[in-house]
């Protein structure tokens, strides 16, 4: 790229006017693109923390997240990249990918937060983070490579639109059904009520996860 950190060929994107004695502010104005946690999880410390490094380093702007999943920071000059990059480091950080490289991997919150993940969405984003530090430091492929991992159908990290490998959780076992929670609530008896739910009339206690066909648990 026009510019980096020593050691990595992709993170930075360089952006340059063409027009500097006009408009100096800009002069130099590159993005620093910040590997992202598995599933978007962020303590207000570590938030506070990246927020800190920017302020110091640059224009303040950033973006949570870019369409690759990465946290944005957008603009500073040359002479902030490596300062910006080692501060980063030294608090665990890591920078995303660009270019013709592997891109940051992502995923939505899968099991962590959701009923309908079939899988462990950010434990795959981790080990394929992992697995993938060269390719997504040192770009040597002809083009962008990205995997998003959706722990079900409903593909809420959008990764069949947005990605190369697309990893999509599906249900392979039979379904299965509480017939008599079915009965029920067709009955009126079970009223979703945020897992609280018993039954008023029969000697069952269900919730209304129970009346997920595809539930994963």
């Amino acid at each position: 790229g026009i510019v980096g950190v020593l050691g990595y060929g992709s993170g930075i994107i360089g952006r340059y006017t063409d027009l500097p004695e006009e408009f100096p502010g800009v002069e130099h104005f590159h993005t620093v693109r910040v590997n992202q946690p598995s599933g978007w999880f962020y303590t207000t410390k570590a938030l506070r923390e990246l927020c800190e490094i920017w302020d110091e380093h640059g224009s303040s702007i950033l973006n949570v997240h870019g369409s690759t999943g990465d946290m944005i920071f957008l603009g500073t000059t040359t002479d902030q990249l490596e300062p910006c990059f080692a501060k980063l480091t030294a608090k665990g950080w890591d920078l995303g990918g660009s270019g013709s490289a592997m891109r940051s991997p992502s995923c939505c919150v899968g099991m962590a937060r959701c009923e309908w993940s079939c899988y462990d969405t950010m434990d795959l984003t981790y080990q394929a983070t992992q697995n993938f530090q060269f390719e997504m430091h040192r770009p040597s492929f002809p083009y962008k490579f990205k995997i998003k991992c959706s722990g079900c159908p409903n593909d809420c990290v959008a990764a069949v639109a947005r990605a190369d490998m697309s990893v999509i959780g599906v249900w392979k076992d039979d379904i299965r059904i509480d017939q008599a929670a079915v009965k029920a609530y067709a009955g009126g008896e079970l009223k979703p009520r945020g897992g609280a739910t018993v039954y008023k009339n029969i000697d069952v206690k269900a919730d209304v996860t129970d009346l997920c066909p595809t539930a994963c648990m």
